[in-house]
């Protein structure tokens, strides 16, 4: 048992440690590291990624998970329609969606601009991340791309089961009958269910209804196609999805004849990783590894089976 106890100890003091570090070296180079966005480049075509899952704020996923933030790309496409030098600007996008107000942000973004923009779905480009580049001139998709997605999910685990397996109450303290609406930890109503329903269905229509503006498609068109279902590029551009199918390549032969552009240079713009959050990135990852350490060592020398 002792030796156990010391084990545990042993790592926790590690914990502590790497904390005091963290703690120190923030407080020295935090001021310094935050990621920085780019002074106006030379280039006429500015680059914008979107990758990832699109959300309202600059956090970064749990564990490095990949996001890009709505705040992020408005900034870079006001600032790529200010440079003087960029004439045309293009997303390239390579995200399953995310957040229907932050996709609906950069949509609207976009529809600002006095600039061209267009979009090049590399991987996918559905839900929130076919939102985007329906909001653009001119898109185009690698034939075995997934586009579309045209529908919404707000899904939830519920443990009122495994709670009643294990004695577990919830003490249901409110002030207002509909404000614990969608916790987990008791089984949804019909009439809950109903209302739940009903603002998905909402948000579903604006969906419906931006597409079917931005791709100048009926709404009945749209609405038919719209049933959560994913693409194919080439399917995509038989439904009227996007405008045509091929790579950056065959974009930038578009864009050539498009815009008369003798040559194509790239004005980059993306967030370049400061000491800072690359430090925040690996300590995340370690803190979890220590986490399932400690675990394990109850695990392993009591024989513990978690089925």
């Amino acid at each position: 048992m002792k030796k156990r106890l010391g084990e545990v100890n042993s790592r926790f003091k590690s914990i502590i440690l790497t904390i005091a570090a963290v703690v120190i070296i923030s407080g020295v180079i935090l001021p310094l590291s935050f990621s920085s966005f780019p002074s106006p480049k030379a280039g006429n075509v500015a680059l914008i990624p979107i990758e990832g899952t699109i959300v309202g704020s600059d956090n970064s996923g749990l564990l490095g998970e990949a996001t890009v933030s709505s705040s992020t790309i408005i900034q870079f496409i006001e600032e790529a329609d200010k440079n003087p030098l960029v004439e045309v600007i293009l997303l390239e996008i390579n995200s399953p969606g995310g957040s229907a107000v932050a996709s609906d942000e950069i949509a609207a973004a976009i529809k600002k601009t006095t600039k061209p923009v267009v979009s090049l779905i590399r991987e996918v480009g559905a839900s929130g991340g076919y939102w985007i580049a329906s909001a653009t001139e001119f898109i185009m998709a690698n034939r075995m791309s997934i586009t579309g997605s045209i529908g919404v999910l707000s899904s939830y685990l519920e443990f009122s089961g495994l709670m009643d397996k294990y004695g577990v109450g919830y003490e249901r303290l409110i002030a207002g009958d509909k404000k614990d609406l969608g916790t987990p930890f008791r089984k949804m109503t019909l009439e809950e269910r109903t209302i739940f329903q009903a603002k998905l269905g909402k948000i579903h229509d604006f969906f419906i209804e931006e597409v079917s503006e931005n791709r100048r498609l009926t709404q009945a068109e749209v609405r038919k196609i719209a049933t959560g279902e994913f693409f194919l590029g080439v399917e995509a551009k038989e439904l009227g999805l996007i405008d045509a199918l091929g790579d950056k390549t065959d974009l930038e032969k578009y864009l050539k004849e498009k815009y008369q552009l003798k040559k194509i240079s790239y004005a980059r713009y993306e967030l370049r990783p400061g000491l800072f959050s690359s430090l925040t990135s690996v300590i995340s990852k370690f803190f979890f590894n220590i986490g399932e350490g400690i675990g394990s060592v109850f695990l392993r020398q009591n024989h513990l089976s978690i089925i």
